[in-house]
């Protein structure tokens, strides 16, 4: 399995330390399923053009303890919908990462990532060198090592492909 390409524009930089994603979509918003009516409403509050301006490809930069809250799945289920396709930040609440990681988000804890880039950066996520590149400024930073059950269940797409895959192996290697 190889690690999924994240290569895009910086669609938003969430500063806040602890911000809970669920600002994304507005609490009111959180029991939404349909994920083009999640894509609708979210960033409505942050940035109303949002959803006419990101592209796919497109990925967020946020900030220390990105997700702290309730790790509700809604707000990234919309981004996703969007077109975003990674999300890079200072570091992580352990629950939002944990139910992202499930879900095979590609995201990274990369420290000093807020100085190190502006809205609209171009950004790889340069999974064998363990290195974010930033394209528009020529110039990169290291990301915190994912565990390897990590970097499987991204690999995978999430949990539902990590367990075929380890029970496929399982299967084949008996």
């Amino acid at each position: 399995m190889q690690m999924p390409q994240v290569r895009g524009r910086v669609a938003y930089i969430f500063e806040d330390s602890d911000f809970d994603v669920d600002q994304i979509i507005g609490v009111k918003n959180i029991k939404l399923k349909d994920p083009a009516e999640l894509a609708a409403v979210a960033m409505k509050e942050q940035d109303p053009d949002f959803a006419k301006k990101v592209q796919i490809g497109d990925v967020l930069v946020g900030g220390v303890n990105f997700g702290y809250g309730h790790p509700h799945y809604p707000p990234l289920i919309g981004m996703r919908h969007l077109g975003i396709r990674g999300l890079i930040a200072e570091s992580f609440s352990p629950g939002y990462w944990r139910g992202e990681v499930a879900q095979g988000f590609p995201q990274v804890a990369c420290p000093g990532i807020l100085k190190a880039v502006s809205r609209w950066d171009e950004l790889e996520i340069d999974w064998q060198a363990g290195c974010v590149l930033n394209h528009s400024r020529g110039t990169s930073l290291p990301f915190e090592p994912l565990s390897e059950s990590d970097s499987l269940m991204i690999a995978a797409g999430g949990i539902i492909g990590y367990l075929k895959a380890t029970q496929s192996e399982d299967t084949h290697g008996s």
